[in-house]
């Protein structure tokens, strides 16, 4: 979905922990054009159910990819420690 807006290169979204809700979604975005994460969390919210809307945006360089090119969500999650 993120990756549709137009000044998204590469997204990924996980899972981060949240006291109120347990998990909510939050996306590391690579932007090839200026974007602020407000307007990232509308873009999705108009287009998914509300418990899939974004919560956080962090702007990143890359995003941590295998040899065979899956993201490595694993390395995400350890960057919010």
């Amino acid at each position: 979905m993120l990756r549709r807006h137009p000044a998204v290169r590469d997204a990924a979204v996980i899972g981060a922990a949240d006291r109120v809700n347990g998990e909510i979604p939050k996306a590391f975005v690579v932007t090839q054009g200026d974007v602020t994460a407000e307007e990232l969390m509308a873009f999705v919210a108009a287009e998914v159910a509300p418990y899939k809307k974004v919560r956080q945006v962090v702007f990143v360089h890359e995003i941590p990819k295998s040899v065979s090119g899956k993201v490595l969500r694993r390395l995400l999650k350890d960057t919010q420690k």
